[in-house]
């Protein structure tokens, strides 16, 4: 009972750790975020290396967190200090005014909330809805209002733009819309569009892939959208705390203009340039007075992505999140199955709350964690791999324990051993093939699991599946999910190995 009660302290006070523990380590470091999808890739990184070129201290990046509840959940805890936002956004999902608002009105009201916004960097990336010129043709469509007159047409919108407050609920009741979307990550929506899966899609007015596609935007006659000029959204401490990095961001105010951003994302989308490298080349332009480079389709190959200089970084997170995860559930679930072996009505309890915890969907349960514990990245997605973890090792401890015949321990306790002798000389060395069988499914559970945690910023191979998403890049979702696969198999092999040597040594 003391082991059982340690762990489960230990794993409280994990818990416990304050946001800014993971992020502001002291303060020395700072840390930018972005969101899951491309241009907010590629501004994260402008900012970085803006910032690393002025303070000669690389700024840690932490890459599609995820949509903007979350991002701005993680700028408000500390786990990050500043994203590129957008003023439409900031106005309508953040201070949830019913009314426009410009940079000084919204920075009081902002301040109360302990942030800050500031460098409009000099573009506005508007929301719109699209859909294929030909069909647009031939239907006779422009404007929005001409697409409420046919609601037989099938919309394929971002989950994040249904549930918007400026989304599809307050557009569909200014036109009338009839249509009932479906939900489709940003990334792939191009993609069903082009393969006529659906006929109308949310866009970013800065996508790359509006002219590559031939799209006709549809122009918002009734004006419902407002803008969306892009933004730093900071915490509000950050100049004083950070004055040379905020001077260098402040030298970018106004750099960026429409065509300079849908050149970068079409570098990333089409060509599948990297973001450093496509941030890299932008700053190095601007600081000559050229133009950046034009997309050229120099895309990479898949072996190219597979070993890519990340293969190592992500491995070690992927690594650390799986063996983490699993040694902790070791430490709950084998005490917790010796304890309740033995009484029925215990172990069945426990087993039901253990299956209960599996039935969770992923993502469901890491936005709960992240709302119980303030934080994002790696101590969420620990506690869901955990959780996960449980069922097996517990079942299979219990059942391991089960198996071993009341002969056996008699015997053991006539030859003067204690009960707690018996249990660790007897029965323990004839379970441990079946519990070990435990630990080998939840670590195959969380190897897969895992590439989830990306969502939330944990890292791991699921970084690139990600971005793969937000890019509609095939080759790089299949280069997230070929090494994490592969990791399961020497799993695999490795607990084979070691299943067949306790085998051949067991010995009571």
């Amino acid at each position: 009972m003391a082991a059982l009660a340690c762990c489960v302290a230990v794993l409280l006070g994990l818990s416990a750790v304050p946001a800014h523990a993971q992020g502001n380590a002291g303060d020395t470091v700072l840390h930018i975020g972005s969101k899951r999808f491309t241009e907010s890739y590629i501004l994260a990184e402008v900012l970085a290396q803006a910032v690393a070129a002025r303070t000669g201290t690389s700024p840690v990046v932490r890459q599609g967190l995820g949509n903007t509840a979350i991002v701005y959940q993680a700028l408000q805890t500390g786990g990050i200090d500043l994203y590129p936002e957008y003023e439409g956004t900031i106005v309508q999902e953040i201070l949830r005014s019913d009314r426009p608002l410009t940079l000084a009105q919204m920075r009081p009201e902002l301040a109360k909330l302990g942030l800050g916004v500031d460098i409009p960097l000099g573009f506005n990336d508007g929301y719109a809805l699209a859909m294929r010129a030909a069909d647009a043709d031939r239907l006779g469509i422009a404007t929005l209002s001409d697409l409420a007159r046919h609601p037989e047409l099938h919309l394929g919108l971002s989950n994040e733009f249904i549930g918007r407050a400026d989304g599809w609920r307050g557009l569909a009741q200014r036109y009338g819309y009839r249509q009932a979307p479906i939900g489709l990550d940003h990334g792939l929506a191009y993609d069903a569009l082009g393969k006529g899966q659906v006929d109308v899609i949310d866009i970013y007015t800065t996508d790359a892939k509006i002219k590559a596609l031939g799209l006709r935007v549809l122009r918002d006659d009734l004006g419902y959208f407002p803008r969306y000029d892009a933004v730093v959204l900071h915490r509000l401490d950050l100049p004083q705390r950070h004055p040379q990095a905020w001077a260098a961001m402040q030298a970018l105010a106004g750099s960026i203009d429409e065509n300079a951003m849908i050149t970068m994302n079409a570098r990333a989308e089409l060509d599948g340039v990297p973001f450093q490298t496509i941030a890299q080349e932008w700053l190095a332009a601007r600081q000559r007075g050229e133009a950046p480079p034009e997309p050229g389709r120099e895309a990479r190959g898949f072996l190219a992505k597979l070993f890519g200089p990340d293969l190592g970084r992500l491995t070690a997170q992927h690594l650390l999140l799986v063996g983490v995860a699993v040694l902790v559930a070791c430490m709950i679930a084998v005490p917790a199955g010796i304890l309740v072996h033995a009484r029925p009505r215990l172990r069945a309890l426990a087993l039901g709350v253990a299956g209960l915890l599996q039935t969770i969907p992923s993502l469901a349960l890491l936005a709960v964690l992240i709302s119980l514990t303030g934080a994002i990245g790696a101590l969420p997605a620990l506690t869901a791999l955990m959780l996960y973890a449980l069922l097996p090792i517990f079942s299979n401890t219990c059942a391991g324990l089960g198996e071993v015949s009341g002969s056996m321990r008699q015997a053991a306790i006539a030859l003067g051993m204690t009960s707690g002798q018996a249990l660790r000389l007897v029965q323990f060395p004839l379970a441990r093939p079946t519990i070990i069988a435990g630990v080998r499914t939840a670590t195959s559970i969380a190897i897969g699991t895992a590439t989830i945690a990306a969502f939330i910023g944990a890292g791991g191979y699921g970084e690139r599946i990600v971005t793969g998403l937000a890019l509609n890049d095939r080759a790089l979702m299949l280069a997230g999910a070929a090494p994490a696969a592969a990791l399961a198999l020497v799993s695999e092999l490795l607990f084979e190995a070691l299943q067949w040597r306790l085998r051949r040594h067991t010995r009571v």
